[in-house]
């Protein structure tokens, strides 16, 4: 479509065409030119956006995950006003050209992959190498292993067929991580169709890619217009998504927070035991099944803020008094609760442990001052139906 809007406006112009390679060689310009003004336009105006979005609430968050990906955005309008600039004054096939090409396109995969682990739902088999302090290495090396070819052959003007091939290869590292992340993070936050508009995304760039193996420059200009509005679209989706689930995964204050004990029998007649929760984001009731230990502690908790003055419950210690009984064994009977609450309201794995986990704690919960081990439910006993 785009080479048809070039042809079209070569029409319009009456251009006299002396030869079949001085009309290739004009139809090459025009269209890089035309390509050129709109990823300049284009990503600027999206890099501009990803950053106002970040500037209002993930700078609050502390999280630069989006600044990388801004960033990453940037690298292509910059590429833009590169291949304006050098197609006006006819040097399109410069050696300096395919070098800023190239040095773009490697600083923009390297910005995507410096934003993966502030990405809140990262992928087992992986998550944990992106988390650790060696990911930098890890995608810093082959950056520079790839950046330093580059920069010679620009400084010496010789042919640069390896650095395509050099683009292609890390393409290939950020591409596979990538897609395993955008992936995780839209089925997580239960967006399934983006999630394999992401997929379908990262396949069309893996094609681009392979293209830049081939000396088709209409088609890989076709192609690297497609994949680059996918991202940046699929960019705000993931921004739009964050801010969701932001919204919608609040943990409310404990004055606010509403739990109905219940049990009864299944139509297969097994006996359910589960609560009702009232105050989360919607408005709607939530019901979360819980194991026969899980239900009996929790009902002790309410039981206990609800009769009795003293309403604190005790944790064995390690050194305990065999002979004096303690409400709770350990922390982790506790923890088992508050998993089991989370994985019914919001998924099982659904939910993180700084966002999720600690706010809902902290909203159910108080420990003593004195740290004497002791808990106690933090929900005002008018909140609470037995």
């Amino acid at each position: 479509m785009l080479s048809a809007l070039i042809f079209l406006y070569l029409k319009d112009k009456s251009m006299k065409v002396p030869n079949s390679f001085l009309f290739k060689m004009t139809i090459d310009n025009e269209i890089l030119s035309f390509y050129g003004w709109w990823q300049f336009a284009v990503c600027l105006f999206a890099f501009v956006g990803l950053l106002a979005i970040w500037w209002h609430i993930g700078k609050r968050q502390n999280d630069f995950g989006q600044v990388w990906l801004a960033l990453s955005v940037l690298c292509w309008s910059i590429s833009g006003a590169v291949e304006v600039y050098y197609t006006q004054h006819d040097l399109i096939d410069n050696s300096l050209v395919d070098g800023w090409r190239s040095i773009l396109s490697l600083l923009n995969s390297l910005f995507i992959l410096l934003a993966l682990p502030w990405f809140r739902y990262l992928p087992k088999p992986i998550g944990h190498i992106i988390k650790s302090k060696y990911w930098i290495y890890i995608v810093g090396l082959p950056f520079l292993f790839s950046m330093l070819p580059t920069l010679s052959k620009m400084a010496l003007g010789s042919s640069l067929s390896v650095i395509s091939e050099l683009d292609v290869y890390y393409a290939f590292l950020t591409l596979g991580f990538l897609g395993y992340v955008l992936w995780e993070s839209f089925a997580k936050r239960r967006l399934k169709i983006l999630a394999w508009l992401s997929l379908m995304t990262i396949l069309i760039t893996l094609i681009a890619q392979l293209y830049k193996l081939t000396n088709s420059s209409i088609n890989l200009t076709l192609f690297s217009a497609i994949f680059k509005t996918s991202l940046i679209m699929l960019f705000f989706a993931l921004a739009l998504s964050w801010v969701k689930e932001l919204a919608e995964n609040v943990i409310p204050v404990s004055q606010n927070f509403f739990i109905n004990f219940k049990k009864q029998k299944s139509a297969v007649g097994k006996l359910e035991q589960f609560v009702l929760l009232k105050g989360l984001p919607g408005g709607s009731e939530r019901k979360v099944l819980l194991t026969p230990a899980s239900y009996e502690l929790f009902l002790r908790f309410a039981t206990r803020k609800k009769t009795h003055k003293d309403d604190w419950l005790e944790i064995k210690p390690k050194n305990f008094d065999s002979a004096k009984s303690y409400d709770i064994n350990d922390y982790n009977e506790i923890k088992r609760l508050l998993i089991a609450l989370l994985d019914g309201i919001f998924g099982k794995e659904n939910w993180t442990r700084d966002h999720h986990l600690q706010p809902l704690k902290d909203t159910l919960f108080e420990m003593s001052e004195k740290r004497e081990r002791k808990i106690r439910l933090a929900v005002p006993p008018r909140n609470l139906s037995m």
